[in-house]
Order: structure tokens, then C-alpha cells, then sequence
């Protein structure tokens, strides 16, 4: 595989590009807005331009305590980052975050994924601040991508 993708979805998501033929060089971006919702155009040029042979998506689902509004508008970003892949033809794997999560050692602290990132790739300032969390995870999906499909 020449690049592999990781998605963290969501409106406040991230989506990573990683090499593993270059293991130091990853890319990662918040996902693009126009206001509050995801500028599809702009992400699937993003997408283009990597060119990636794999898509590594977190599989999320609605959470019990989010309101009506916003449960929504997640499943919204989420169906349209599935749809922009899809429609790329971009071959997907959807893995829960207990999953890719138990494979590096994680718990559901995101602090804990912004460190194994900042430890993974310490040349890197994609994850620098506190709220980097979500690129953090992305970089981590497609890095678990890379691993389970050796």
C-alpha cells in the first residue's frame, strides 16, 4: 500500500494520510468546514489529492445521552464522509474504537491517543494542542491499518 487513510468522522473530525513505506511522514487535517458542516467538495479534493489505496473509518453510532439535534448532524457528517469515499472507490474498513483502540494498549481517554501520536511521530506538530485529539486519532487509524493488513 502506497498511502493509507485514517478517519476520525464527524464535524470536528480528522482525517490522516500515512505512508507505510515512509513510516515518519504523515498528514493530517481537520476535516473541512463551511460553517458547522463538512465542505464535501473540499474533502473529497483532499482525498484526491493523496490518492489513498485504503480508507481506515472509526464505525460510530449514535450516543445514548447526545440530543436529537446533534445525534443527527453527526450521522449526517458521517454518512457523507462514507459517501465521498465510497464514491472514489476507495476500498474501506469500518473498525469500532474498541477495537483499533485495544490494538495500541488505549482506553477511551483521547488524551492517551494524542500522546501514543505525539510518541509515534514526535517530528510532527499535527498534535501539539490539547484539541488535536481527533488527528491524533485519525493518524492512529491509519496506522492501524498499516499493521493489521501486514
Amino acid at each position: 500500500m502506497n498511502c493509507i487513510m485514517g478517519v476520525d468522522p464527524g464535524a470536528s473530525g480528522a482525517v490522516a494520510f500515512y505512508y507505510p513505506n515512509k513510516t515518519q511522514l504523515i498528514s493530517v487535517y481537520d476535516v473541512p468546514l463551511i460553517g458547522k458542516e463538512i465542505n464535501a467538495s473540499a474533502l473529497a479534493q483532499l482525498i484526491s489529492q493523496y490518492q489513498p489505496d485504503l480508507a481506515v473509518v472509526e464505525l460510530v453510532h449514535s450516543m445514548p445521552k447526545q440530543g436529537v439535534a446533534s445525534s443527527f448532524a453527526f450521522g449526517v457528517a458521517y454518512g457523507q464522509i462514507k459517501g465521498i469515499i465510497g464514491a472514489q472507490n476507495i476500498r474501506s474498513i469500518y473498525t469500532s474504537p474498541s477495537k483499533w483502540k485495544k490494538h495500541f494498549g488505549l482506553s477511551s481517554d483521547k488524551e492517551q491517543a494524542r500522546a501514543t501520536a505525539i510518541n509515534r511521530w514526535p517530528d510532527s506538530a499535527h498534535f501539539r494542542r490539547k484539541k488535536d485529539h481527533g488527528r491524533a486519532e485519525a493518524a492512529l487509524l491509519a496506522l492501524y491499518g498499516s499493521q493489521i493488513l501486514k
